[in-house]
């Protein structure tokens, strides 16, 4: 069919340029069509091309006797599966990531073997359709996609909401204008390009004669498809056969996974306990810890990565600093008292690293107070440390603003308490052993800052000059127990940094 014929009957809505389409999605659909891989895009069409360019996923149902060999293709591409937790899981999808060097973009397939549908939580129902949606799949005229039959995406269409449209769903719920005007656009979009009886006649092929004029005059009604109870009512009928489990299971697990699904948002949000709440990295999780001085660009590094990551899998992040990041319980009580205390130091010891600094070394108060500070100090490290590795251990991606070290004396995250004076020996071993912990338990990456002092000294017009050119120099010595290093030079402009860093974070995957 010619496209502009296929323009008049709807089935292709003005596209974007081709060169918007993500490189690593064109070589991975091309990569089917020359193995002859058995698959067809089954979501709605109107979305086709998020999926495509990147800003939503690409849900392709795979013949269950290809399914092996597409994910080879993917693996082959540079993808990487990342399962879903256990309670989010489901055998007859898989999840596969990659890397769009290019844009920087996470590409997400979906890969579905069945076709499923039902509550977000629990896709109980199984449409035992997908050969004969198999069958009659056409090429999109423009972009390089297999996609359903306008006649069967419309079927599919109220199959689906008669499933899926209920407010006893908390995420449907949650969402519920954005969800049911999703669907009420891709139910007018069809009716205004399909005639009532091609729907019928495929209704009645693939559900039964006495349930294909109702979902013919679902497609037309002026009811919204929510709003369609009996319907709703005789299609979860028609489907109870292949339900995965009995009514009183399913809303059982519904439950359970609705109590996990809030825990997990709470802790997304704001707890960060190193518990896996969505998709887990294969193999098991990583630390990776973003290094430098100060001004060198390590929070918005953090920042960007979590952010990137973190709408695909599980991120959390873990600042290992004493500044402006996020404190402990521990830590918290003293930072609220750092400005009372700082008036009334006009200048600080040698050693120091931000404000007036004089050449005296330490008194006995301010040694006092520094050892007070230090102590709650390598309390947190010791904390985080555990909580970084154990999440990682659980699959989760750690990223720390900076990382503990005991490699260098006077670093800034090494002991504080080595270069003040009158401070017991047991209390510096005390400490000390925080420091032994992160040598023990290095970071699978690190992530070097490298930025010349007089772009620091621009950035961190506070910090004493000759601090900053010592950090500078040491930075390079720092090997945290062998881990993977890597340096970026940090004065290039933003966006090659953060390219940089997604390169090197992805390999790591």
């Amino acid at each position: 069919m010619r496209h502009d014929a296929l323009h008049k009957v709807g089935l292709v809505a003005d596209p974007p340029p081709e060169s918007a389409i993500l490189p690593l999605v064109l070589v991975v659909l091309n990569d089917f069509d020359r193995h002859d891989i058995a698959y067809f895009y089954w979501k709605s069409s109107n979305r086709v091309y998020r999926g495509l360019t990147g800003e939503g996923d690409v849900d392709l149902l795979v013949a269950k006797q290809d399914q092996h060999r597409a994910q080879a293709i993917l693996l082959d591409r540079g993808l990487k599966s990342f399962p879903a937790v256990a309670y989010r899981d489901h055998p007859s999808v898989l999840s596969f990531l990659g890397h769009d060097e290019p844009s920087g973009r996470i590409v997400h397939f979906h890969l579905h073997i069945r076709l499923i549908a039902g509550n977000s939580l629990l896709k109980n129902y199984h449409l035992p359709w997908e050969e004969a949606l198999a069958s009659r799949t056409v090429f999109h005229p423009i972009l390089p996609i297999r996609m359903l039959a306008p006649v069967d995406e419309a079927l599919l269409l109220i199959v689906r909401a008669c499933l899926e449209l209920t407010r006893s769903d908390p995420v449907v719920r949650r969402n519920w204008q954005a969800t049911t005007r999703k669907f009420a656009l891709d139910r007018a979009e069809l009716a205004g390009r399909l005639p009532r009886a091609a729907l019928r006649q495929r209704a009645a092929e693939l559900l039964s004669d006495d349930l294909a004029d109702e979902v013919a005059d679902a497609l037309y009604s002026d009811r919204e498809l929510q709003d369609q109870r009996p319907l709703q009512r005789r299609i979860r009928e028609h489907f109870a056969p292949h339900r995965t489990y009995n009514g009183l299971e399913a809303e059982l697990r519904i439950l359970t996974r609705t109590a996990h699904l809030v825990a997990g948002y709470l802790n997304k949000r704001f707890l960060w306990a190193p518990r896996p709440w969505s998709r887990r990295a294969p193999g098991g999780g990583h630390v990776i810890a973003v290094i430098g001085v100060d001004g060198s660009g390590k929070s918005t590094i953090v920042a960007t990565v979590r952010e990137w990551l973190g709408q695909e899998m599980d991120v959390i992040p873990i600042y290992f600093g004493t500044g402006a990041g996020r404190p402990s319980l521990i830590l918290w009580p003293l930072k609220l008292m750092v400005p009372l205390i700082t008036p009334l130091l006009k200048t600080k010891p040698k050693g120091s690293s931000h404000g007036k600094i004089s050449d005296r070394p330490p008194g006995r108060l301010y040694s006092t107070l520094l050892s007070i500070w230090a102590t709650a100090a390598a309390i947190e490290k010791r904390i985080k440390l555990s909580s970084a590795h154990r999440g990682a251990r659980r699959g989760l991606i750690v990223v720390t603003d900076r990382y503990p070290q005991n490699e260098i004396a006077g670093f800034n995250e090494g002991p504080l308490m080595p270069r003040l004076t009158g401070v017991p020996r047991w209390l510096q071993r005390f400490e000390s052993r925080a420091y032994s912990l992160a040598q023990r338990l290095p970071p699978d990456l690190v992530i070097k800052l490298i930025v010349p002092p007089e772009v620091c000294a621009r950035r961190e017009p506070d910090m004493d000059q000759a601090v900053i050119m010592q950090r500078i120099a040491a930075i390079p010595r720092l090997t945290f127990s062998g881990a993977r290093v890597v340096s970026i030079d940090a004065q290039q402009p933003l966006a090659e940094v953060i390219r940089a860093v997604r390169k090197e974070v992805w390999q790591i995957l």
